[in-house]
């Protein structure tokens, strides 16, 4: 035996031992990620709908990975009593959650369901390959495409339909997120959250009632009306809203399937302790906003230190407030007074997410079947008014001492009712007299607002706090009056 041949049988005996000593002290040992897959049995992914995510995989080797995803066409509510057709992988929008690791070779099933209209495929990101995927998997209804890829790279990665036209697709809610794990895996959390974000755009002005389609010239002006988390504005707020407790470390995978916009990821009242930019392998630390272009993801962890209700918002922030970018993490615990002291209100940054808007959503199907009640329309304007009016003009009507008048037995409504209508669209600015006090402040125009919201606002509020009750108002009223008088500059249309 010679020297080199002397030096190879100790390098290997060294690695074996090595190896040997990585098993037994239970710690998982390396592989190459371009290898082949580790055991004889394939494996099916566990898939999951938003928020949620699937479990890790706990392997220490690269696996023969089976996903099956289906496609589905369904109509759903966008906002509350406004349907709208969305397209979707596995049913929701974003579409489910899948967890591979680094070096898996995983064997893809796309299927669109022999109920849908339109041919899909799907473009992973995390694809090494033409396409992504694409030009394997176009699909017609009622047929199943089946190709095999290396997962190569860890990572967050988005996923997408690529059938023309690609944008439409993309806008109608076909996309998703898949976790390639590093061969270690990740740190272990509290909770893992699925958070996706994506603008839509429809023939209807925002939360206008009823079914709607897609408006594709808004698409190419790239003017949404909703911007969303998780494809609906109740996806994350109200019972849907995410939960934690203090003490607990939370890790959300964030994903933009646009099709146009960048996201401004902000969390008010925490940090995140690290954010893995762009889905890839580095990390920022202390991030109060991170940007997430479309198409792109990210990963941020932070831990809780008081309770409260934490408000997720893409911080191009008439989005949040006026196009539905809002979500919410609830925390539950023991309050600390050397961390933050002072009242939570969550009214001043929620708005009418504070509550239910089914109230809302069950006025309309009345007024489309011409059984609507005072009653009923009374409800669904306490629920706009808390999250419109009632910072200014007070919960209870009350309004603030010299700047905003009070609602409550108001003599301006008792004489003039319909004149609100009016007011609330177009705005009023200077001194006011009500119940013989002046008032000197700005009212901004409500033109945002569609007209079946004026009027179930103004109902509510002629029919609460000591007022005559007055006959309700009609979205037919707010319509001849928006009609019949210019918008002020800078007014909503």
């Amino acid at each position: 035996m010679n020297m080199n041949e002397s030096v190879t049988i100790l390098v290997a005996a060294v690695l074996t031992l090595a190896m040997g000593n990585l098993h037994a002290a239970g710690k998982a040992v390396p592989q190459a990620p371009n290898g082949p897959p580790v055991g004889a049995l394939p494996i099916r992914a566990i898939l999951t709908s938003p928020p949620n995510v699937p479990p890790p995989t706990h392997r220490s080797r690269p696996a023969k990975v089976i996903v099956e995803l289906e496609v589905r066409e369904i109509e759903k509510e966008i906002s509350e009593g406004v349907r709208y057709t969305f397209w979707t992988f596995g049913g929701t929008t974003p579409g489910s959650f899948i967890r591979v690791r680094e070096g898996d070779t995983v064997e893809f099933h796309l299927k669109n369901h022999p109920d849908n209209k339109m041919p899909h495929n799907i473009d992973l990101h995390g694809v090494v390959g033409p396409g992504g995927g694409a030009a394997s998997s176009f699909t017609a209804p009622g047929h199943e495409s089946q190709f095999t890829f290396k997962a190569l790279h860890q990572g967050i990665y988005v996923y997408h339909c690529a059938t023309s036209p690609v944008g439409m697709h993309i806008a109608n809610g076909m996309y998703g997120l898949m976790l390639v794990e590093p061969p270690g895996g990740l740190a272990p959390v509290d909770h893992e959250y699925y958070i996706m974000q994506g603008d839509f755009y429809t023939v209807g002005k925002y939360r206008e009632k009823g079914a709607q389609a897609f408006d594709m010239q808004k698409a190419i002006d790239e003017k949404p009306t909703y911007v969303l988390f998780n494809g609906s504005e109740g996806a994350l707020v109200g019972d849907n809203a995410l939960t934690a407790k203090v003490g607990d470390k939370v890790r959300l995978f964030i994903g933009n399937g646009g099709p146009n916009l960048v996201s401004s990821f902000h969390m008010i009242g925490e940090i995140f302790d690290k954010v893995w930019f762009e889905g890839g392998t580095r990390y920022q630390e202390d991030v109060q906003t991170t940007l997430i272009p479309a198409g792109g993801a990210a990963i941020a962890e932070f831990h809780t230190v008081v309770p409260g209700s934490f408000v997720m918002v893409d911080h191009s922030i008439f989005r949040a407030f006026n196009k539905g970018a809002l979500a919410i993490l609830r925390v539950n615990g023991p309050e600390d007074k050397t961390v933050y002291s002072g009242k939570e209100d969550d009214s001043i940054y929620l708005g009418d997410k504070t509550q239910s808007l089914a109230v809302v959503s069950e006025a309309q199907t009345s007024t489309e079947h011409g059984t609507l009640s005072l009653q009923q329309q009374v409800k669904a304007g306490e629920a706009l008014f808390t999250g419109t009016c009632s910072v200014c003009h007070q919960s209870n009507g009350q309004g603030i001492e010299g700047v905003f008048p009070p609602l409550a037995g108001s003599d301006l409504l008792a004489k003039t009712p319909k004149r609100a209508i009016s007011i609330a669209l177009n705005g009023l600015t200077g001194p006011l007299m009500v119940n013989g006090k002046t008032y000197n402040s700005v009212m901004p125009p409500m033109s945002q607002l569609n007209d079946d919201e004026i009027a179930n606002i103004l109902t509510f509020v002629i029919h609460s706090w000591g007022n005559t009750g007055s006959d309700a108002f009609t979205a037919a009223e707010v319509a001849a009056v928006r009609k019949g008088t210019a918008r002020p500059p800078g007014a909503a249309e």
